[in-house]
């Protein structure tokens, strides 16, 4: 068995390297060459945390396997660890004999970062000046950075429930050299992108704060209950998503299906876009908005991607089991 620790994973992928392994597993859901087994989530009763499995099979690029892990909210304060932990595991599809095991951690913001920019490049409008963000914590941070890649930006706006913390996204805009500014909800209108990345039970993002054209990524509703935009705007958008099944049941859809306002059929994947089965935006009015979920089939891609880095730069540990 190969293992790869969560120590050398920054040295190993890039943002390129994820955005790649997740648009491919994509298309590959959409062409049903692969897909994922039911999400496990449950609270575990222990130091508030949240735990689960996601899992999946993607027959194109061979992955088979798990992630591992959850939320720790109080890890941060009082251990000096990130709130976020999991760990991936890869198994043969041939004998079904573990193949490795890897650090999920920063695999996991990468991946998260990488879906929303895949629908950038693909829903955004091509001309898109304007990026907004809501939502300035450490996931954040890694969704602008990789989002600033998909089309000549010109200025980041940003809006966050704690102020104090837009310094985190500031400093990635300033970074790549595109001025930045805090702004009201209400300031989103100017905004040709908007990602949300919250972890909100409430909407925050009305339908009076997104401008016609605009394409929205929602990445932080993966759970029943939690919602980041008001279910009145689903209805006068084009809906995509990572996966339809996740999409109306744990995703920010789950609302606006619940109130009769959409129907399930009327959530695309993102992967028929990729492919070309779906046309994607039609227009320059049009409001697109993508749903991640995050599926454990974009774990799978990543890690087994960096497994292959691992074991080119002689990093990976390989130990009998």
């Amino acid at each position: 068995m190969l293992i790869v620790p969560e120590r050398e994973i920054a040295n190993l992928m890039t943002r390129e390297a994820a955005f790649d392994a997740v648009e491919g597993v994509f298309a590959a859901m959409a062409s049903k060459d692969a897909y994922n087994f039911p999400v496990i989530r449950e609270a575990i009763g222990h130091e508030d945390a949240l735990y689960g499995f996601k899992g999946g099979f993607d027959k194109a690029g061979m992955a088979l396997g798990l992630k591992a892990g959850g939320y720790w909210p109080n890890n941060l304060e009082k251990r000096g660890l990130i709130n976020h932990q999991s760990t991936v595991f890869l198994f043969d599809p041939d004998t079904g004999m573990v193949k490795a095991m890897v650090g999920g951690n920063l695999l996991t913001a990468l991946r998260t970062a990488a879906a929303s920019s895949v629908s950038i490049k693909h829903l955004a409008r091509k001309d898109a000046k304007v990026m907004g963000m809501v939502g300035a914590g450490h996931q954040a941070t890694f969704q602008l950075r990789a989002a600033l890649e998909q089309r000549q930006f010109e200025k980041v706006i940003g809006w966050n429930y704690h102020p104090e913390m837009l310094p985190n996204i500031e400093k990635i805009a300033n970074e790549a050299g595109v001025p930045f500014e805090a702004v009201e909800l209400e300031g989103m209108t100017e905004a040709d992108v908007v990602i949300s990345i919250t972890s909100t039970f409430a909407p925050t993002i009305m339908a009076k704060h997104i401008a016609p054209g605009t394409h929205i990524a929602c990445m932080g509703t993966d759970t029943k209950g939690k919602q980041e935009v008001e279910a009145a705007l689903l209805a006068h958008t084009t809906v995509f998503t990572d996966e339809v099944a996740q999409s109306i049941s744990i995703g920010e859809a789950q609302h606006a299906v619940g109130s009769g306002l959409i129907a399930a059929t009327d959530v695309h994947e993102l992967g028929a876009v990729i492919n070309g089965t779906h046309a994607g935006r039609t227009s320059d009015d049009e409001i697109t908005l993508f749903d991640g979920t995050g599926v454990g089939l974009q774990d799978l891609a990543v890690a087994a991607s960096v497994v292959d880095l691992a074991v080119k730069q002689g990093v990976a540990l390989d130990v009998d089991f």
